[in-house]
């Protein structure tokens, strides 16, 4: 995926995001993140926006916590989750290729890793409304399932940050078995950071398949995982230690 294709992702998501938000209103709770209602949701993704928008408006080189959440609630908490969605849609459209700022995750530039990033973040966080919302979920693009498995598995996961760690050396294997584009990844499991290889490049204890669209939600915890075989004990500790510290 293309910095253009991350851009209209955010833009297309963020609108997404907040219909259902609107639809449900911010009193609803939130299936996928049990702790939240609707407006925490809504609190959490408008603040993330500003703050990965800032890094490149500002040039920020070194990390900054977010802002404070505001008090806002009801339309105008739409108000302002729409206001600062359509600012970073717009940072990220007219931000120079070669600008120079933070970043926490391997990308070729700054302003790649910010687009990607913020696709991933406001595509999964609308995941999160819809649950809220009810109703079927709208459809993750094949592209940008296969891009939100690769960051998560390739970039998080591959941080001394990730708690998917294992006493013994262990294989999970993931698979997208989508016919047009079956796509393998290999996760080395120990006492260090997961190592992901691209392909089947070791014999897996236990393989975690699926169509991209519904991996994708499933490694973010967002959904059920779709089809487990082997060892399920490397796919239920997969669900119970990868949760995402951003920094």
């Amino acid at each position: 995926m293309n910095i253009s294709r991350y851009i209209q992702v955010i833009s297309d998501e963020g609108q997404l995001l907040a219909r259902a938000a609107e639809q449900a209103g911010p009193d609803a709770k939130v299936p996928t993140c049990p702790d939240w209602e609707v407006r925490d949701l809504l609190r959490h993704t408008g603040m993330v926006h500003r703050w990965a928008a800032a890094f490149l408006t500002e040039r920020r080189t070194e990390f900054r916590l977010g802002g404070e959440l505001p008090e806002l609630d009801g339309a105008a908490l739409l108000d302002w989750f729409r206001a600062g969605h359509a600012a970073l849609v717009d940072t990220l459209t007219t931000a120079p290729p070669d600008v120079t700022c933070w970043t926490f995750l391997p990308a070729p530039s700054p302003l790649a890793f910010w687009a990607r990033r913020q696709a991933n973040e406001t595509t999964v966080h609308r995941i999160d409304a819809e649950s809220a919302r009810g109703g079927p979920p709208s459809p993750v693009a094949a592209d940008l399932a296969v891009d939100g498995i690769e960051e998560l598995l390739l970039g998080f996961h591959a941080r001394e940050k990730s708690r998917v760690r294992s006493d013994v050396p262990r294989v999970l294997r993931v698979r997208a078995t989508d016919p047009a584009d079956e796509r393998v990844w290999t996760v080395r499991l120990s006492e260090g950071p997961p190592v992901t290889e691209r392909g089947a490049t070791a014999p897996a204890d236990c393989e975690i398949s699926g169509p991209a669209a519904r991996l994708y939600p499933a490694l973010w915890n967002r959904l059920p995982l779709p089809a487990v075989s082997g060892d399920h004990s490397l796919a239920a500790l997969w669900q119970e230690k990868s949760a995402i510290v951003m920094r």
